[in-house]
């Protein structure tokens, strides 16, 4: 049963979610930087349950550092679904999302789309916002895709 009086707090958590989303596929980094916690750490894990000890990053800024200095053409569509919050104490909670992506990478040669989940770690800081302290991206099917170059965006002419 959800508690009432948290709700508050579950709607700054999915706002951080999406924040993390959209601010990764514009790529906007010092945005990005601020929706983690300074002692953050990441994990990318090929599989459906979260098992490593080793983080892919780190660090926040090891983070950014990797995702900024991608090449630029690089083009992700990154989408959270059914979130999963629970709360941990006052100013801590976890949180499940399912995911899917959509990279489009030249400098690595290819494109996928993959489904999985993100398994997190939310902590309210002391200038009362909510940041991510942990991530673990598990995957349960990667699939490669025809690279596909964005073209112009075409609004629709309603005169027409």
């Amino acid at each position: 049963m959800t508690d009432s009086t948290r709700l508050p707090d579950r709607y700054e958590i999915q706002e951080l979610k999406a924040r993390y989303f959209r601010l990764m596929d514009t790529k906007q980094w010092a945005e990005f930087r601020d929706v983690f916690t300074d002692d953050m750490k990441l994990y990318l894990e090929p599989t459906p349950v979260p098992e490593s000890n080793d983080p892919t990053f780190p660090s926040p800024e090891a983070l950014v550092t990797y995702l900024s200095r991608a090449h630029p053409d690089k083009v992700t569509v990154h989408q959270g679904h059914m979130p999963e919050i629970s709360f941990t104490g006052d100013d801590s909670a976890t949180g499940i999302w399912a995911m899917f992506d959509w990279v489009d990478d030249p400098g690595r040669g290819g494109a996928w789309q993959g489904f999985g989940h993100y398994h997190e770690r939310y902590l309210r800081c002391p200038d009362g916002r909510w940041r991510i302290s942990e991530v673990r991206l598990t995957r349960l099917r990667v699939d490669s895709v025809e690279p596909r170059r964005p073209g112009p965006v075409v609004l629709v002419d309603p005169e027409q």
